[in-house]
């Protein structure tokens, strides 16, 4: 399954960079394959138990720090796929380069 998130620490300010730095970080850390774009961090991984897990302490470790915390949270739920975070690429460069 692939889980595209974001943590945002809400009442810190504008500048939530060393927050959100703190939450990739222990994505970095899990070992799990991952993508950290502009506007959410993904993850792959065999199990729901998996990747929630470092979700969790994704948002656990910006908690920490943040009076409050706001995760915005989409799943891909296909069992059998893996290696989706580069594969679902791929196949859309594909039919770009066929134009």
């Amino acid at each position: 399954m692939i889980v595209a998130f974001s943590v945002t620490p809400l009442g810190v300010g504008e500048d939530v960079g060393e927050y959100v730095a703190d939450a990739v970080r222990v994505v970095r850390e899990s070992g799990l394959p991952h993508r950290t774009d502009a506007m959410f961090t993904s993850i792959e991984g065999e199990s729901w138990d998996e990747v929630m897990d470092v979700v969790k302490r994704a948002v656990a470790a910006v908690e920490a720090r943040a009076p409050r915390v706001s995760l915005v949270l989409k799943a891909d739920i296909r069992p059998g796929v893996t290696d989706g975070l580069t594969s679902k690429v791929e196949t859309v460069e594909r039919y770009l380069a066929a134009e």
